[in-house]
């Protein structure tokens, strides 16, 4: 249980009415009941409110909490930025039980920091260092090397592949996957592939061939307070590390591939996926659906609408669009003029019929 001032105070926001009122949840407005917070921060969400017994909502800078039949508000000037310190306080977590469950492999040569969780069934190899404070969940694999900063948060079954350095503050949401081998093949002789990418189309004679393995030596690097959500896989590399830096958040459903570099705080959106040898700057964010091809450098600050293919390399602060991607106000009027084909095409026959006659 929380008070509106406690809240308040931890938001940096202002208070009004009774302050010392105290809640135990959030909700939506229509759901919130007299234990309830509630989240009305803009207009169209308070006239919910009536709907539900709340007794104190989180509000729009300016809003008349009075009329609204509240007891108490907090004002918030930036909504989703209010939810995010008042969804940090109230998350419950996953009820993980303290200390190192009975049923947890762990070598004898690896380090445990202080105050660290391990749950079920948890499998941790050999020389492997987890840091202070750290919850590991049931069922997640740690490998050999592996070296993992203070207050990391892996959910079950997260993988982590050997000689992995994640830095502090790492989460990682159910299933996720770090450190596979990169997909790297190779024919003995030239295959219609490698035609196809000189010619633009033509296989040429290359001979049906098998598959060669090229070995992953590298290893994964990931810097600190990075996330990665649920099912998403980061390749080694093949031989320097694949690498994500500090502050970097992936979605469900990501795919690094190998000997990318990713740099800071780039938000990657779901089902995105990277080829091998990818380098991206800092600030990049790539929407829902993104593909990139291999071997691309893409700039700091770029932004990426979802489902955009990227196939060249793109400079600098650039917001793209398409496929293949191209700056967003081309696409928009390359998109502008495709819904114009069926009219022009009906114009053109006239015309041509017009001159035949």
């Amino acid at each position: 249980m929380f008070s509106i001032r406690e809240i308040a105070d931890a938001l940096g926001a202002e208070a009004v009415g009774d302050t010392e009122l105290k809640i135990s949840h959030a909700a939506e407005p229509q759901d919130a009941g007299p234990d309830a917070l509630a989240m009305a921060m803009s207009p169209k969400y308070a006239e919910a409110l009536s709907a539900g017994t709340a007794r104190a909502a989180m509000v729009w800078d300016g809003a008349d909490w009075q009329a609204m039949g509240l007891s108490a508000a907090i004002y918030v000037t930036r909504p989703r930025l209010a939810m995010s310190g008042v969804t940090a306080m109230l998350d419950p977590g996953q009820r993980e039980a303290p200390g190192i469950h009975p049923t947890a492999v762990i070598d004898p040569s690896a380090e445990i920091g202080a105050d660290v969780q391990i749950g079920p069934l948890v499998v941790i190899g050999a020389n492997a260092k987890i840091g202070a404070g750290s919850l590991i969940g049931a069922h997640c694999f740690i490998g050999a090397d592996v070296t993992i900063g203070i207050n990391a948060n892996l959910r079950e079954m997260v993988s982590i592949g050997a000689r992995v350095t994640i830095g502090d503050r790492f989460r990682a949401q159910p299933g996720a996957r770090v450190a596979a081998d990169g997909f790297s093949y190779v024919t003995p002789e030239t295959s219609g592939v490698e035609n196809a990418r000189k010619t633009l189309g033509n296989q040429g004679e290359a001979k049906a061939q098998s598959w060669v393995r090229i070995h992953s030596l590298g290893s994964v690097r990931i810097g600190n307070d990075v996330e990665i959500g649920a099912n998403c896989t980061i390749d080694n590399g093949t031989i320097r590390d694949t690498v994500i830096g500090n502050g970097t958040k992936l979605d469900n459903q990501v795919h690094i591939g190998h000997n990318c570099r990713i740099g800071n705080d780039c938000l990657l959106c779901g089902q995105t996926g990277l080829s091998g040898s990818v380098d991206v700057g800092d600030n990049v964010v790539l929407g829902g659906q993104c593909g990139v091809a291999d071997n691309l450098f893409i700039g700091s600050g770029v932004i990426a609408g979802g489902g955009t293919k990227i196939l060249s390399n793109v400079p600098a602060g650039r917001v793209m669009m398409g496929y293949p991607a191209v700056k967003m106000d081309t696409h928009t009027e390359i998109y502008k003029a495709q819904r114009r084909l069926p009219r022009l095409m009906r114009d053109l026959d006239a015309l041509k019929k017009a001159v035949f006659k």
